[in-house]
Protein backbone atom coordinates (compact mmCIF):
# COMPACT_ATOMS: atom_id res chain seq x y z
CA UNK A 1 0.00 0.00 0.00
CA UNK A 2 1.14 3.55 -0.15
CA UNK A 3 1.26 6.97 2.04
CA UNK A 4 -1.43 5.54 5.36
CA UNK A 5 -4.52 7.78 5.02
CA UNK A 6 -6.34 7.75 8.38
CA UNK A 7 -9.58 7.05 7.00
CA UNK A 8 -8.29 3.99 5.45
CA UNK A 9 -7.10 2.44 9.39
CA UNK A 10 -10.20 0.64 10.95
CA UNK A 11 -10.05 -2.20 13.64
CA UNK A 12 -10.93 -4.90 11.64
CA UNK A 13 -7.92 -4.11 9.55
CA UNK A 14 -6.00 -3.96 12.81
CA UNK A 15 -7.45 -6.98 13.87
CA UNK A 16 -6.38 -8.82 10.40
CA UNK A 17 -2.70 -7.39 10.55
CA UNK A 18 -2.72 -8.64 13.92
CA UNK A 19 -3.18 -12.72 13.72
CA UNK A 20 -0.53 -12.09 10.52
CA UNK A 21 1.80 -10.63 13.23
CA UNK A 22 1.42 -13.52 15.24
CA UNK A 23 1.37 -16.13 12.84
CA UNK A 24 4.54 -14.70 10.74
CA UNK A 25 7.20 -17.09 10.04
CA UNK A 26 9.45 -14.14 11.03
CA UNK A 27 8.99 -15.29 14.86
CA UNK A 28 7.49 -11.86 16.64
CA UNK A 29 6.92 -12.40 19.83
CA UNK A 30 4.20 -11.06 22.35
CA UNK A 31 6.80 -9.36 24.31
CA UNK A 32 5.96 -9.33 28.05
CA UNK A 33 4.78 -5.94 30.37
CA UNK A 34 6.90 -5.57 33.87
CA UNK A 35 6.40 -3.39 36.37
CA UNK A 36 9.02 -0.77 36.46
CA UNK A 37 9.39 -0.79 39.91
CA UNK A 38 9.92 2.33 42.82
CA UNK A 39 13.73 0.96 43.13
CA UNK A 40 14.60 1.28 39.26
CA UNK A 41 12.73 4.59 38.83
CA UNK A 42 12.37 6.42 42.08
CA UNK A 43 8.95 8.42 41.55
CA UNK A 44 7.32 10.89 44.08
CA UNK A 45 4.04 9.73 41.95
CA UNK A 46 1.65 7.42 43.41
CA UNK A 47 1.18 5.18 39.90
CA UNK A 48 1.74 1.78 38.20
CA UNK A 49 3.83 2.08 35.29
CA UNK A 50 4.60 -0.73 32.99
CA UNK A 51 7.21 -1.49 30.60
CA UNK A 52 6.73 -3.42 27.33
CA UNK A 53 9.86 -5.03 26.33
CA UNK A 54 10.24 -4.71 22.60
CA UNK A 55 14.06 -5.28 22.52
CA UNK A 56 13.37 -8.93 23.00
CA UNK A 57 12.35 -9.34 19.11
CA UNK A 58 14.15 -11.31 17.65
CA UNK A 59 15.92 -8.26 15.33
CA UNK A 60 15.68 -6.21 18.76
CA UNK A 61 13.13 -3.91 17.80
CA UNK A 62 9.59 -3.35 17.48
CA UNK A 63 10.43 -2.93 14.06
CA UNK A 64 9.82 -6.31 13.02
CA UNK A 65 6.10 -6.22 13.54
CA UNK A 66 5.72 -3.60 10.76
CA UNK A 67 7.81 -5.23 8.48
CA UNK A 68 6.19 -8.67 9.06
CA UNK A 69 2.64 -7.08 7.86
CA UNK A 70 4.73 -6.02 5.01
CA UNK A 71 6.32 -8.60 3.83
CA UNK A 72 3.53 -10.63 3.90
CA UNK A 73 0.92 -8.84 1.71
CA UNK A 74 3.83 -7.97 -0.83
CA UNK A 75 4.40 -10.82 -4.17
CA UNK A 76 7.46 -13.59 -3.29
CA UNK A 77 10.48 -12.47 -4.50
CA UNK A 78 10.57 -8.91 -5.04
CA UNK A 79 12.70 -6.40 -5.81
CA UNK A 80 12.83 -3.70 -2.42
CA UNK A 81 14.41 -0.90 -1.80
CA UNK A 82 13.69 1.53 1.73
CA UNK A 83 15.58 3.91 3.81
CA UNK A 84 17.01 3.42 7.20
CA UNK A 85 19.10 4.17 9.42
CA UNK A 86 19.55 0.81 11.23
CA UNK A 87 16.52 -0.90 13.37
CA UNK A 88 14.06 -1.15 10.63
CA UNK A 89 16.43 -1.78 7.98
CA UNK A 90 17.54 -5.06 9.97
CA UNK A 91 14.17 -6.35 10.50
CA UNK A 92 13.63 -5.61 6.42
CA UNK A 93 17.24 -7.58 5.55
CA UNK A 94 16.19 -10.59 7.87
CA UNK A 95 12.46 -10.88 5.92
CA UNK A 96 14.11 -10.18 2.47
CA UNK A 97 16.33 -13.03 3.36
CA UNK A 98 13.14 -15.42 4.55
CA UNK A 99 11.27 -14.50 1.87
CA UNK A 100 13.76 -15.12 -0.88
CA UNK A 101 13.71 -11.24 -1.90
CA UNK A 102 16.07 -8.68 -3.43
CA UNK A 103 16.86 -6.30 -0.98
CA UNK A 104 18.44 -2.36 -0.89
CA UNK A 105 18.75 -0.60 2.53
CA UNK A 106 19.75 2.87 1.79
CA UNK A 107 21.15 3.94 5.08
CA UNK A 108 22.85 7.96 5.62
CA UNK A 109 26.79 7.16 6.33
CA UNK A 110 26.39 9.21 9.67
CA UNK A 111 24.85 5.44 10.85
CA UNK A 112 26.69 3.38 12.43
CA UNK A 113 28.76 0.86 9.98
CA UNK A 114 27.65 -1.82 12.47
CA UNK A 115 24.79 -1.74 11.34
CA UNK A 116 25.54 -1.73 8.07
CA UNK A 117 27.55 -5.18 7.81
CA UNK A 118 24.45 -6.77 9.78
CA UNK A 119 22.31 -5.79 7.23
CA UNK A 120 24.62 -6.99 4.57
CA UNK A 121 24.79 -10.28 6.53
CA UNK A 122 21.43 -10.81 5.33
CA UNK A 123 22.82 -10.52 1.76
CA UNK A 124 20.87 -7.20 1.56
CA UNK A 125 22.46 -4.45 -0.34
CA UNK A 126 23.43 -1.71 1.45
CA UNK A 127 24.41 2.14 0.53
CA UNK A 128 25.46 4.94 2.23
CA UNK A 129 24.74 8.24 0.87
CA UNK A 130 24.30 11.52 2.76
CA UNK A 131 21.12 12.38 4.40
CA UNK A 132 20.68 15.06 1.44
CA UNK A 133 20.68 12.32 -0.80
CA UNK A 134 18.63 9.33 0.74
CA UNK A 135 15.43 10.09 -1.66
CA UNK A 136 17.56 10.86 -4.58
CA UNK A 137 18.83 7.45 -4.22
CA UNK A 138 15.76 6.27 -3.81
CA UNK A 139 14.14 7.47 -6.44
CA UNK A 140 16.92 6.00 -8.97
CA UNK A 141 16.61 3.04 -7.61
CA UNK A 142 12.73 2.78 -8.38
CA UNK A 143 13.12 4.94 -11.74
CA UNK A 144 16.22 2.79 -13.42
CA UNK A 145 16.23 -0.72 -11.49
CA UNK A 146 12.30 -1.43 -11.34
CA UNK A 147 12.42 -1.69 -7.30
CA UNK A 148 9.41 -1.40 -5.23
CA UNK A 149 9.90 1.24 -2.01
CA UNK A 150 8.91 -0.23 1.20
CA UNK A 151 8.37 2.97 3.23
CA UNK A 152 10.09 3.05 7.13
CA UNK A 153 7.04 4.60 8.93
CA UNK A 154 4.75 6.25 6.42
CA UNK A 155 2.99 2.34 5.08
CA UNK A 156 -0.70 1.40 6.03
CA UNK A 157 0.74 -2.48 6.12
CA UNK A 158 3.56 -1.49 8.47
CA UNK A 159 1.19 1.03 10.87
CA UNK A 160 -1.56 -2.04 10.83
CA UNK A 161 1.15 -4.53 11.99
CA UNK A 162 2.76 -1.57 14.76
CA UNK A 163 -0.67 -1.39 16.15
CA UNK A 164 -0.61 -5.42 17.36
CA UNK A 165 1.73 -3.54 20.23
CA UNK A 166 -0.91 -1.75 21.08
CA UNK A 167 -3.19 -4.83 21.11
CA UNK A 168 -0.80 -6.63 23.51
CA UNK A 169 -0.61 -3.56 25.80
CA UNK A 170 -4.73 -3.87 26.46
CA UNK A 171 -4.22 -7.22 27.32
CA UNK A 172 -2.62 -6.72 30.28
CA UNK A 173 -4.07 -3.42 31.34
CA UNK A 174 -7.79 -2.78 29.55
CA UNK A 175 -8.31 1.01 29.91
CA UNK A 176 -4.39 2.50 30.79
CA UNK A 177 -5.02 6.34 31.63
CA UNK A 178 -1.18 6.67 29.71
CA UNK A 179 0.47 4.98 26.92
CA UNK A 180 3.94 6.81 26.40
CA UNK A 181 5.55 5.74 22.65
CA UNK A 182 9.24 6.20 21.42
CA UNK A 183 8.56 8.31 18.56
CA UNK A 184 10.76 9.01 15.12
CA UNK A 185 9.20 8.83 11.97
CA UNK A 186 5.89 7.98 13.75
CA UNK A 187 4.40 4.63 12.56
CA UNK A 188 5.16 3.37 15.64
CA UNK A 189 3.11 5.79 17.63
CA UNK A 190 0.09 5.80 14.64
CA UNK A 191 -0.25 2.02 15.26
CA UNK A 192 -0.20 2.18 18.66
CA UNK A 193 -2.84 5.15 18.96
CA UNK A 194 -5.36 3.36 16.07
CA UNK A 195 -5.33 0.60 18.29
CA UNK A 196 -6.27 1.57 21.85
CA UNK A 197 -8.42 4.88 20.47
CA UNK A 198 -10.17 2.45 17.73
CA UNK A 199 -10.77 -0.48 20.99
CA UNK A 200 -12.76 1.75 22.91
CA UNK A 201 -10.33 3.56 25.14
CA UNK A 202 -11.56 7.17 24.66
CA UNK A 203 -9.76 8.45 27.92
CA UNK A 204 -6.38 7.04 27.12
CA UNK A 205 -3.87 9.79 26.65
CA UNK A 206 -1.23 9.18 24.42
CA UNK A 207 2.14 10.97 24.49
CA UNK A 208 4.96 10.55 21.68
CA UNK A 209 8.57 11.23 23.42
CA UNK A 210 11.96 11.24 21.19
CA UNK A 211 15.48 12.27 21.55
CA UNK A 212 15.52 15.78 22.45
CA UNK A 213 17.10 18.20 19.39
CA UNK A 214 15.25 15.20 16.88
CA UNK A 215 13.05 18.35 16.08
CA UNK A 216 13.57 21.55 17.02
CA UNK A 217 9.34 22.29 15.77
CA UNK A 218 8.67 19.99 18.76
CA UNK A 219 8.92 20.65 22.21
CA UNK A 220 9.15 17.37 24.21
CA UNK A 221 11.36 15.49 26.83
CA UNK A 222 14.44 14.04 26.36
CA UNK A 223 13.92 9.76 25.72
CA UNK A 224 16.23 9.11 28.97
CA UNK A 225 15.81 7.93 32.48
CA UNK A 226 14.56 11.58 33.47
CA UNK A 227 12.39 11.46 30.81
CA UNK A 228 9.42 9.67 31.94
CA UNK A 229 8.99 10.71 35.28
CA UNK A 230 8.84 14.51 33.46
CA UNK A 231 6.52 12.84 31.21
CA UNK A 232 4.22 12.05 34.83
CA UNK A 233 4.93 15.13 36.61
CA UNK A 234 3.29 16.87 34.09
CA UNK A 235 0.19 14.33 33.45
CA UNK A 236 -0.13 15.12 36.83
CA UNK A 237 -0.28 18.60 36.85
CA UNK A 238 -3.02 18.13 34.49
CA UNK A 239 -5.14 15.99 36.33
CA UNK A 240 -4.65 12.87 34.48
CA UNK A 241 -5.28 9.69 36.22
CA UNK A 242 -1.49 7.78 37.22
CA UNK A 243 -2.11 4.19 35.90
CA UNK A 244 0.78 4.50 32.68
CA UNK A 245 2.30 1.63 30.28
CA UNK A 246 4.95 2.62 28.41
CA UNK A 247 6.77 1.38 25.27
CA UNK A 248 10.19 0.40 24.98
Amino acid sequence: MGEASADAVTLDLLREARETVRSSPLGVINTPMIPWCQTTLPLHINCSVSIKLENMQRTGSFKIRGVANQFARRPLGGHFVTVSAGNYGKSFAYASKHYGSKGKVVMPNTAPVSRSIRIQSFGVEVERVPNSSLMTVVNRCVREDNMTLLHSYDDLDLIAGHASLGMEVLEVVREPDVVVVCCGGGGLLAGVAAAIKLSGCEKTRIYGVEPEGASLRRNQWAWTPKALPQVLRHLMQAGCRTSCASVT
